[in-house]
């Protein structure tokens, strides 16, 4: 009996010793395949990352709705817009849809891809492919369009291309504004207008 316990303290003194070799090692292990790390170096950060984050800062489906002195209604929104870094007064828009709902009766949907507003002023600078549809029965397309966001008023200042209840028109501008004398808004093709005149699509 005792020399099972005698065996018995042997197997107990040598695991005290054991034991803590062998967690020793395998700590040991673990320090020599991990990598060294600085405590005085930062958390690394990727600088474009940061740098598209800044840029990306603005609003999500941001919407300017408004009545003119003289009734007319405007809305204008995106899909997202932010400031521009150069310049802080002006927003760079993007996927932009726009409605003029004219006193007269006239509703007016304009969509571009993009767009430039100015704050102080509160104009707008449309760009690329931009579409105007009127309940006149007008399609007109082109690739920019200068808008006021306070009055009815908006002009191209390049080609445009349209169709409407006369047939096609090609012109080197377009305004739409309010006629002055008449207090009635019109719009206006000039610079070389090329009329397309279709009489079967006129009388339907």
């Amino acid at each position: 009996m005792a020399r099972a316990q005698n065996t018995y303290s042997r197997i107990v003194a040598w695991m005290k010793i054991i034991l803590p070799l062998t967690a020793l090692g395998l700590l040991s292990t673990l320090f020599l395949f991990s990598r060294t790390v600085d405590p005085t170096q930062t958390v690394p950060i990727d600088q474009l990352d940061l740098e598209q984050r800044a840029q990306d800062l603005g609003a999500t489906k941001p919407r300017f709705a408004g009545v003119t002195a003289d009734g007319d209604e405007i809305t204008f929104a995106a899909e997202i817009a932010r400031p521009d870094r150069k310049t802080p007064d002006q927003l760079i828009a993007e996927d932009i849809t726009a409605q003029l709902r004219l006193s007269a009766g006239t509703v007016i949907d304009i969509t571009s891809a993009n767009a430039e507003m100015q704050q102080g002023d509160m104009t707008a600078s449309l760009t690329g492919r931009v579409h105007i549809t009127t309940s006149t029965g007008y399609e007109i397309d082109t690739e920019r369009l200068n808008a006021k966001l306070d009055e009815v008023y908006a002009e191209t200042p390049g080609r445009v291309e349209a169709t409407g209840p006369l047939g096609e028109v090609t012109a080197g501008r377009m305004l739409l504004h309010n006629n002055s004398e008449s207090a009635t808004p019109e719009l206006l093709f000039t610079e070389g207008v090329k009329l397309i005149y279709r009489p079967e699509e006129a009388g339907e």
